[in-house]
């Protein structure tokens, strides 16, 4: 025989109560799982690589001229500047001595004493690279500095960023005067990134063009 409810209880079937329940359940299960799903947020001071290797030239501080790197791929084309882009080589600064160092602040001219060229190589490309010095000239502006048209000495610095950042070359070279080229290095990359046949055998860079 049915039991009749007492006065005041609950009319609401216990099937009910379960259907709730599970829906319930479902609900914090899908929040659950969305937090899980959601990205990350990047930690402050990433920053995504651009280069698999940085090749740089620099001389010395305040000198008045103007050297120029040059770097030639596998395929031979050659990065100069004016040729900012080959393959996935790119000249990132080309430093022309005090022409491009200098800026106004409040009619103060500020200097940057700094002498850098910067070619970066921004996939692995198994072969052969080239990276030379030019010595282009010395601006006519600084034909007073005693420095100007002197022998100055180049300094190429390779590193390679992937996986770490590694120097793979450190090495100098003297230019005697204007007009004057030397190659500074010739590497090959391997397949795998690596780094070999590291020479300097001389190839000018500046005749082919």
């Amino acid at each position: 025989m049915r039991k009749r409810k007492r006065s005041g209880e609950s009319e609401v079937d216990p099937m009910y109560d379960m259907l709730f329940n599970m829906l319930i359940a479902f609900v914090f299960c899908f929040i659950i799982a969305f937090l899980s799903i959601n990205p990350k947020a990047k930690k402050s001071g990433d920053i995504p690589a651009k280069a698999e290797f940085i090749v740089t030239l620099s001389w010395p501080d305040n000198d008045p001229n103007d050297l120029d790197l040059w770097a030639q791929g596998p395929s031979g084309e050659v990065v100069w500047f004016r040729n900012r882009e080959a393959g996935l080589m790119y000249l990132d600064r080309d430093d022309r001595g005090n022409s491009n160092n200098t800026i106004m602040v409040n009619g103060k001219k500020i200097i940057n004493p700094l002498r850098q060229e910067v070619i970066t190589i921004r996939s692995i490309i198994p072969g052969e690279y080239v990276a030379n010095v030019h010595y282009y000239e010395t601006k006519d502006i600084d034909a007073n500095d005693p420095k100007a048209g002197q022998p100055v000495e180049a300094t190429l610095t390779v590193i390679k960023v992937n996986p770490k950042a590694e120097i793979v070359y450190y090495g100098q070279a003297t230019l005697e005067g204007r007009g004057k080229e030397a190659t500074m290095l010739r590497f090959s990359v391997t397949p795998d990134g690596g780094v070999a046949n590291v020479n300097t055998i001389p190839k000018s860079l500046v005749n082919a063009i």
